[in-house]
């Protein structure tokens, strides 16, 4: 009779990586927890990426098939760098697991299992610059490129419909919240958007919103597939899930809602992407979807000081909607968070720069140092006196001042009223008009350059539709002229008024470029004289089209950050300023006319905050005339009181 070895599979397995000392108790928890639906709610700075990694790294020690754990990123580079650190902690095993964004993912599975939806393997799939091909076919063949009034470019066309998409909305929506000047053409544009998805299908083309929306296809229709997909991937792993849109999440939960061993981590502290389409409540009710899921709260917070983190667990008190937490840390206490009050934006700018050199001078290096910002032109005034002192920075989010084409097109013409020789400006604002070249504006300036009268265009030759333009530009710079001995501001006025239906011939948003020239305008308003305007721009003619850097020191290896807050999110620096702390900017004004969105402001404020690991100031200044309303803004931010004057030390500035 034979005899049986039993095999007994309750034993440990022994594990290469010393899990318990390399990771906190509230990382071990998460990282141990495989079975059923957990949600983890990953606090600012407190070591989601890690835990994540080892996480894989433990379910492919303990035996579970790395080919049947996928893990869903925002990014390829972040799904690449974690597998490979998992790679590293393992060995090549780790390279098996399914990792990528939601479109990467989307992209293979129906390359494999879209014939369940009569999608050919091979289709293919298009970016926006097909997309935009597309769409002109299809304006040429409705007759839509002859209108009389102007209609939105093939740009705007797809931003109309990625947000009809991403945000679930219907287009009308969509264009009476967003694109209200374009409303007079919602029937054609919704007759644009159906003929655009009747090509994609006749001609098996896919864009990136189309690989999301058919996987969800796939998934919640198609139970056969569905199972065989969930037969392969056995785990799922979803980050940063509160950046997630509806499409996303349901895609999640159908990936991880047939054997339950679904994980997703975020921070719906963090969720700041409604604009994109992203749902705080997809992390919020996560467990509504799984009322038996384990919730594991990573606090412990690695990257900034005590103080810091209380001033942060303080605004955060006053949230109406997510999961409660404190973050704290075994750092020390560190300095408290700086309040400082400027008289204007002109204080507030050297206030910064001052500050920030005397912190270069202390030893911090100028990338370990940040100005964040709720919005891009907020930091006009900075820019310019970050160049007067020659303090090399880089900027993220939005443009540089002047980079952006309105604003550049705007102080050409004033460069020119300066200065009528000036060949670079002059060849900017001819081009601007309707039928007139490269060429034929340069044979204008010839003409006129030795002219006594450079406003003079009798004798140029062009076109009869050019020669309307041409007209048009010589009474403005007859006016402007005029004026040049006063206040440049008025100079200023001038230009955008003759400006204002040449930016709506050449750009859709030309309501939000407004405000860039409003913002502009404040600043002129402080100067006497156009001549030093201009000169303060610092902005040499450029000798070619990619000359327009405002930064200084392009290849200075040092570098402060300058920020929009949504472009800093998961960044650190040693020290950071949050300038513009101002009610009607942060929060915005439109966050204050439509409360649900002062809890985002409020998230924003909160991303910020939890950048700075040693040093933290909020910068506001006392006083800001706001073109948009024609009033001043005087009310320090509603966070700062918040945020509590015990967690705040007060500065005073003294020139």
């Amino acid at each position: 009779m034979a005899r049986i070895f039993k095999l007994d599979n309750s034993a440990s397995p022994e594990y290469q990586i010393d899990y318990d000392n390399l990771l906190n108790q509230q990382q071990l928890e998460a990282v141990k927890t495989f079975s059923g639906p957990v949600l983890c709610i990953a606090g600012a700075g407190s070591g989601k990426t890690r835990t994540l990694i080892y996480r894989v790294a433990r379910m492919i020690e303990t035996g579970i098939n790395p080919d049947g754990i996928l893990l869903l990123t925002f990014t390829r580079k972040a799904a690449r760098n974690m597998l490979n650190r998992v790679s590293e902690l393992i060995g090549e095993s780790g390279r098996r697991v399914a990792g990528g964004t939601y479109h990467s993912f989307a992209a293979m599975m129906l390359r494999q299992y879209g014939h369940y939806l009569d999608l050919r393997p091979n289709f293919s799939i298009i970016d926006e610059s097909d997309s935009g091909d597309i769409i002109n076919l299809i304006r040429a063949d409705l007759g839509l490129n002859r209108k009389e009034t102007r209609f939105p470019q093939k740009k705007t066309l797809l931003e109309i419909f990625s947000r009809h998409i991403n945000l679930e909305k219907p287009i009308e929506s969509i264009i009476s919240e967003h694109y209200q000047h374009f409303s007079e053409h919602t029937e054609d544009i919704k007759k644009i958007y159906r003929n655009f998805n009747e090509y994609k299908e006749n001609n098996f083309l896919l864009d990136y919103d189309d690989l999301l929306i058919y996987l969800l296809r796939l998934l919640r229709d198609k139970q056969d597939a569905r199972n065989t997909i969930n037969d392969r991937f056995r785990y799922v792993m979803a980050d940063e899930y509160q950046d997630t849109n509806g499409l996303q999440a349901r895609i999640t939960l159908l990936l991880g809602g047939t054997r339950r061993n679904i994980m997703v981590v975020g921070d719906d502290a963090q969720s700041i992407y409604s604009f994109r389409g992203a749902l705080i409540s997809n992390i919020i009710e996560f467990p509504r979807h799984f009322p038996d899921c384990s919730i594991i709260k990573l606090e412990r917070n690695y990257r900034s000081s005590s103080n810091i983190l209380g001033a942060a667990n303080s605004l955060m008190k006053h949230s109406r909607e997510g999961f409660a937490k404190t973050l704290f840390t075994l750092r020390e206490e560190g300095e408290k968070t700086a309040l400082v009050s400027c008289e204007d934006d002109e204080e507030q700018a050297l206030f910064v720069a001052a500050r920030i050199l005397e912190l270069r001078e202390q030893g911090v290096s100028l990338n370990q140092m940040a100005v964040l910002f709720r919005s891009s032109f907020h930091a006009y005034q900075l820019e310019l006196e970050l160049k007067r002192r020659n303090i090399p920075y880089v900027k993220w989010g939005g443009f540089k001042f002047l980079e952006s084409g309105h604003l550049k097109d705007i102080i050409a013409h004033m460069r020119v009223v300066q200065n009528p020789q000036d060949q670079v400006s002059w060849l900017r604002i001819l081009l601007l008009i309707e039928g007139i070249g490269t060429q034929s504006a340069t044979e204008i300036f010839n003409t006129i350059k030795n002219q006594t009268d450079p406003f003079d265009f009798s004798a140029c030759k062009v076109r009869p539709k050019a020669k309307e333009g041409l007209i048009a530009l010589k009474k403005f710079l007859r006016r402007a002229l005029e004026l040049a001995s006063e206040k440049p501001s008025k100079i200023l006025d001038l230009a955008a008024e003759y400006y204002f239906p040449i930016m709506k011939r050449h750009f859709d948003d030309y309501p939000r470029r407004m405000k860039d020239i409003d913002a502009l305008a404040v600043i002129c308003g402080r100067f006497s004289r156009l001549g030093e305007f201009l000169a303060e721009m610092a902005l040499e003619p450029p000798r070619d089209a990619s000359d327009n850097n405002l930064s200084g020191k392009d290849n200075d290896d040092e570098q402060l950050i300058l920020s929009t807050i949504h472009s800093a999110k998961g960044l650190e620096w040693h020290s950071v300023f949050i300038i513009q702390a101002l009610e009607g900017r942060f929060p915005s004004f439109n966050a204050i006319k439509a409360g649900e969105n002062l809890e985002e402001e409020r998230r924003l404020m909160y991303v910020a905050m939890t950048r700075a690991k040693q040093n933290l100031a909020i910068v506001h200044p006392k006083t800001v005339w706001d073109p948009s309303t024609g009033g001043l803004l005087f009310q320090p931010s509603r966070f700062i009181d918040e945020i509590g004057a015990e967690n705040l030390e007060k500065w005073e500035i003294s020139r």
